[in-house]
Parts: C-alpha cells; structure tokens; sequence
C-alpha cells in the first residue's frame, strides 16, 4: 500500500461567506497541489473539501497521514464522532443535528477505501504544508470576495 502524506486547510471570510480550500498531496518526492472554493460557504465546509479533494485525487487505496489544523475534522475522524453521528441518523450525542451531512457522507465513504491516521498541526505555525495550504485557501476565497 502506497504511502502517502496530505495537508489541508480551508479559509472562509464571514461564517459564512466566500471561501476556499486547498490539498497539498505528497508520495515519495512527487507532489500534487489541489485547492478551490465556492462563493457562499463556511469554513467547516472548506476544511471538509480540501480532504475530500485530497482523496479523490487518489488512484487507489493508501495508507495516508493527514495534517490538518482543524479540530473539527480531525476529532471527528480520529474519535470517531463522524461513524457515531452517521449510526444515529446524523445526531451528536446532545440530540442536535449533525452539520455537514452531505460532506461528512462522502469522506466516511473515502475513509472506509484509505488507511487514514489524522494529526492536528496548529495554524499559522511553523509547518510548511499547512502555511502554504493557507496561502491557497485565501487565494481561492478572495476569487468569491
């Protein structure tokens, strides 16, 4: 199984507002760089694109290590909080919708294809990738502003 590194993030100006996201996928010394957005969105929607962007660009099932700097993902994938809303009809835990239905769908989908392992990097820090996913992201949200 293919090794594969992705870093994600996803910008949005108003919650919600325009906004963007990109993907940064990396295998041995190649790299591909994928980003977007969309007029009238929000963040969490971004940060939900940019990883489902980064697996669909994928040919066939990987082991692949996600950095995101959003909690919201990667908590709901690594402490399986997505699996449970799914099992519950789309329910957190306190009884309220889940947000994102559509979104959330499609990535469990893919997820259930990759061997994925997620890591939170804090924004705005001193990784790399994910300074250059932002720069992506805002890019692609000021086309929408």
């Amino acid at each position: 199984m293919k090794q594969v590194t992705i870093y994600t993030d996803g910008a949005c100006s108003g919650n919600p507002g325009p906004g963007g996201w990109a993907a940064i996928l990396r295998y041995g010394e190649a790299e591909k760089v994928l980003s977007g957005g969309e007029a009238q969105t929000t963040n969490n929607r971004m940060e939900l694109l940019g990883v489902i962007n980064a697996l669909q660009a994928l040919r066939e099932p990987c082991a692949v290590e996600l950095w995101s700097d959003s909690r919201y993902v990667v908590d709901a994938l690594e402490k399986g909080w997505a699996v449970s809303w799914r099992a519950k009809g789309w329910r957190k835990a306190d009884k309220k919708p889940a947000l994102n239905q559509d979104l959330w769908e499609t990535l469990l989908t893919l997820a259930e294809t990759h061997r994925l392992h997620c890591h939170w990097v804090k924004g705005h820090a001193d990784n790399e990738f994910n300074q250059r996913c932002d720069a992506l992201a805002v890019q692609e949200r000021e086309k929408y502003a």
